[in-house]
């Protein structure tokens, strides 16, 4: 290529520079790529970042207006990397479906350059799951157009909650609070409420998701430039002087940051206990690379500041269980489904209640433990299917389908086969849920000697951090709809079960399935009872 063609190239789209972090991306996909973007692939990035089409950098590029040989660059090879890389940070799948997909994902992912400058809020905040949005403006503006919003003004129940964790923050000043709970439960809507009835407390309020796993680093730079006082400060280098940074920001100001889910940049990983594989804990670690948000929050949670930082995660971190205490400036909040008053109304808001008995309003709501998000898709599922019966839906007996399960089997399929013989054990045997019961009672098949107690108190203690078990005293038990999960796993896995009494029982056909789930479910409503 010429010297004169290549020069052009770096000019064109050069807007880009402006409203993204170009040379950080440039090094991201370069390292997904396995080596160095070519200038033709860095200028089609540019002209997708400016919200190009592929027809308008042909246009550009080749003078024409025939868009194939830009679209054959771009599958064969821009997608793929930004695929690539996106799904390295995030720890799952992410795929790119068409050109307009692109800056979503960057932006989402934290590359896009700047933080919002607003005034307090005077309207119900909205907010997207997926956005970074800072709640200092007399008008609200999201980074995007949003598919999905939390409506503030259609929040239920959990006031309790709030006036506790407000307390925490205005009163007690609480430098970290954790709101705590399994998938569907509300943490997000919790946090946007939150934030919205304390934000005149604050001279900086902001919010941010880290679904799409922003690397610690960038997201340091990012709080720092919106914080601090001076826009021309220079950020430093290192991670720690970093850390530092922000902290001498939420010293000099009074600031509530809300960093959503969390559990993005967690992943898991055995102890090292090599007793047997059957035995392995998963234990509750971040994902290779983001090992610094367990060092952001040590040192925010253990160094004295003005500010808040709020946290909504399905796992409880390890720095967060150390630091942790009634009388100490760290705190978590395990958030709890709602009770039968406030979960009637989301039924009512689906047009549900004036086709059912309040006993069938009350029996569906309790098999799913007051969490929102399952009642709003079950409730869906009754009026598309079932023309808002929910009679002619619970005769079907099934609890666990569709996003519900699949929002269960995310967290299901982060444990170690410890932790998922204890939530079977639960299931199967909600009488005996006493700590000593089970360290008396559970024998795995096939292990000799018997598992020590040691290691059933560890893998209990990382159920109930997942937000997968709860207890009542000293009991430890399970919400109906896992419970349900569990015992249709057993079922359709064709598994063996250990039984204190009968020895090992094998599921082998539908008829004793079907007898089977009767009688687990008649065992735990007469232990509800």
């Amino acid at each position: 290529m010429a010297a004169d063609d290549s020069h052009r190239l770096e000019e064109d789209f050069i807007e880009a520079k402006n409203n993204w972090e170009l040379e950080k991306l440039y090094v991201d996909l370069a390292s997904a790529k396995g080596k160095a973007l070519t200038p033709v692939e860095k200028k089609f990035l540019r002209g997708l970042l400016c919200g190009c089409s592929p027809a308008e950098i042909a246009k550009v590029v080749y003078q024409s207006g025939s868009s194939s040989t830009v679209r054959v660059y771009l599958s064969n090879g821009l997608y793929k990397y930004i695929e690539e890389m996106l799904s390295n940070q995030v720890g799952d799948s992410v795929k790119v479906k068409g050109w307009s997909r692109v800056t979503q994902l960057l932006e989402k992912a934290g590359y896009k350059k700047g933080w919002f400058h607003l005034q307090p809020v005077i309207s119900p905040i909205k907010v997207n799951n997926d956005m970074e949005l800072d709640l200092t403006s007399h008008q609200s503006t999201l980074s995007r157009k949003a598919d999905k919003l939390i409506y503030t003004n259609l929040f239920y129940g959990q006031r309790l909650e709030l006036a506790q964790v407000q307390e925490w923050i205005l009163q007690q000043r609480c430098q970290v609070v954790l709101i705590l709970g399994m998938g569907g439960i509300g943490k997000t809507a919790f946090s946007v409420k939150l934030s919205e009835e304390i934000k005149n407390q604050f001279e900086h309020v902001i919010w941010r998701s880290l679904r799409f796993a922003p690397p610690v680093e960038l997201l340091l730079d990012q709080l720092i430039q919106q914080l601090s006082p001076n826009s021309q400060t220079k950020i430093a280098e290192t991670l720690e002087s970093k850390i530092f940074q922000l902290i001498d920001c939420l010293r000099s100001s009074r600031c509530l940051i809300v960093l959503d889910q969390l559990d993005s940049i967690l992943g898991y990983g055995d102890t090292g206990i090599k007793d047997s594989p059957k035995h392995m804990i998963s234990q509750i670690r971040y994902l290779p690379g983001y090992e610094g948000y367990g060092e952001l929050m040590t040192r925010v949670g253990d160094l004295q500041h003005r500010s808040c930082v709020i946290f909504t995660s399905r796992e409880k971190p390890s720095e967060i269980a150390v630091l942790e205490g009634e009388e100490l400036p760290v705190r978590s909040l395990n958030l709890r489904g709602l009770n039968q008053e406030d979960s009637i109304f989301i039924l009512k808001a689906k047009g549900l209640t004036h086709k059912s008995s309040t006993e069938e309003c009350n029996l569906l709501l309790t098999r799913y433990a007051g969490n929102p998000l399952f009642i709003k898709l079950v409730a869906t599922t009754i009026k598309e299917l079932f023309a808002g019966n929910i009679s002619e839906f619970i005769t079907q007996e099934t609890i666990v389908f569709g996003d519900i399960k699949i929002i269960i089997d995310q967290q299901f399929n982060r444990l170690s086969q410890l932790e998922k013989y204890l939530l079977s054990w639960l299931s199967l045997h909600p009488d005996c849920t006493a700590l000593r019961e089970l360290q008396k009672n559970i024998v795995l098949p096939g292990l000799s000697p018997p598992m020590s107690p040691r290691l059933i108190l560890e893998a209990l203690e990382l159920l109930q951090r997942r937000s997968l078990i709860e207890r009542q005293a000293s009991s430890f038990f399970l919400t109906p709809v896992l419970s349900e999960y569990i015992i249709e796993r057993l079922i359709e896995e064709n598994v063996q079960l250990s039984e204190v009494k009968d020895g090992y029982l094998f599921m082998s056909n539908t008829i004793f399935a079907e007898h089977f789930k009767k009688y687990i479910r008649d065992n735990n409503r007469q232990t509800e009872i």
